[in-house]
């Protein structure tokens, strides 16, 4: 694809979907808060812009990948980029945001003839890395046709309904992760307190109905101990009350994910933000200390 196009935000997720873009031909400008981290992709033929405004100028299209909505308020209204839009162009926003913001850009964009559409993604940063994002998308469906081929390198996309859609299917994704990360930590907690290898169970569960990606790649985290950040315990922090805050607005029950929340939130509180959301497993852990081995 030749369109040219901005990717503004190169952490995690924003530098290996940089790289897939730039690997499927597309004449791609980046812009970071932190310019130390635009300086690899540069070999791989990206424009690095000064600004995020420099960075959509003349561009159809431009890919928010920043880390949350105040980020995102910040870049596009404050920061001058959506103010140097193109008519006509489309943003297309990974970011993880509230509904009601997503709804709210839609419409001031909407308003200076540029398309928004949410488009938050689930998959990780080997699911970037390797294209195979689940991308939710919200927001006008002709953008999302026209948007379809910048997508595709990327995984695959859902068009879900009208601006702010994309993001409540985040919501109910993030709180189905951390409900499934935390359930996962606390059967390997359970098994090793039994006196009983969480390395076997692991493997005695694979293929049956509590078989899932997250027990395959997050059981394997948390049995290594290798916590190196595919997705920050911060990042799931933000995401659940995201999602908490939508059950409040809509009138929905979720007690369970409302446990979840209150798990992550002790373990960021003692463990910092930067470790894997898998990482919450040394919460568990910590709170059986002490406890004998077996029943």
């Amino acid at each position: 694809m030749q369109t040219p196009t901005a990717l503004l935000g190169l952490g995690i997720m924003g530098s290996r979907l940089a790289a897939r873009l730039l690997g499927a031909g597309v004449p791609l400008a980046v812009w970071n808060r932190d310019p130390a981290k635009t300086a690899a992709l540069v070999g791989e033929g990206a424009t690095v812009a000064e600004s995020p405004a420099g960075a959509v100028a003349g561009r159809r299209f431009a890919v928010l990948a920043l880390a949350d909505g105040a980020a995102v308020e910040e870049v596009l209204w404050e920061r001058g980029a959506a103010a140097a839009l193109d008519r006509g162009s489309i943003v297309i926003d990974i970011s993880s945001i509230p509904a009601p913001a997503a709804r709210r850009h839609a419409e001031r964009l909407a308003e200076r003839g540029v398309a928004y559409l949410d488009a938050p993604v689930s998959g990780g940063s080997r699911g970037a890395e390797a294209g195979e994002l689940t991308i939710m998308v919200g927001g006008d469906r002709g953008a999302f046709r026209e948007a379809g081929p910048l997508l595709a390198p990327l995984g695959r996309a859902t068009h879900l309904g009208a601006s702010g859609a994309g993001q409540v299917a985040k919501a109910a994704n993030q709180m189905i992760v951390g409900v499934t990360i935390a359930a996962v930590a606390e059967a390997f907690t359970l098994a090793e307190a039994a006196g009983v290898s969480a390395e076997r169970v692991r493997e005695a569960l694979l293929g049956g109905f509590a078989d899932s990606r997250i027990l395959r790649e997050h059981g394997r985290r948390m049995i290594e101990d290798d916590f190196t950040p595919g997705a920050r315990v911060a990042t799931q922090v933000k995401d659940l009350r995201t999602a908490e805050a939508l059950a409040d607005e809509v009138g929905a029950q979720t007690p369970v994910a409302a446990a979840a929340t209150e798990l992550f939130v002790a373990h960021l509180e003692r463990a910092g933000p930067d470790l894997d959301h898998a990482s919450v497993v040394a919460e568990l852990r910590r709170r059986a200390r002490g406890r004998p081995a077996g029943p």
